[in-house]
């Protein structure tokens, strides 16, 4: 099984930048998609963005769109999360997680079965 680490959270103002990376140990990485999800305190986890194996294809939550980028180096085990502009409402704990499938890409947590310890990211205004 993976074994997910995220790093790159941090504290920034709004309208920064940060970027997120999610490094996986295991042979089994470059055969499945990833997702990063997203908790805020007293809310659920949420779905952020998720990216297919090779990477041509991504998804991202309609509140992100257009400021955040997820991409993966598969060489290197890594997916990353780009994110910009952030407001504060992006604050929440960050998590990456590996999907079951290869390509098809889903944002419901269900349909993935490894996750990292997670991130802070906060975003003050």
């Amino acid at each position: 099984q993976v074994q997910l680490v995220e790093s790159g959270g941090g504290l920034v103002q709004a309208g920064a930048s940060l970027t997120l990376s999610c490094a996986a140990s295991g042979r089994t990485f470059s055969s499945y998609a990833m997702g990063w999800f997203r908790q805020a305190p007293g809310k659920e986890r949420e779905f952020v963005s998720a990216i297919s194996f090779g990477g041509a294809n991504t998804l991202y939550a309609d509140s992100v769109k257009g400021r955040f980028t997820i991409s993966r180096d598969n060489a290197k085990n890594t997916v990353y999360l780009l994110m910009n502009s952030l407001k504060p409402e992006d604050t929440a704990v960050y998590y990456c997680a590996q999907s079951m499938y290869s390509s098809r890409l889903y944002s419901d947590q269900t349909h993935f079965r490894s996750w990292g310890q997670g991130t802070q990211v906060t975003v003050s205004s």
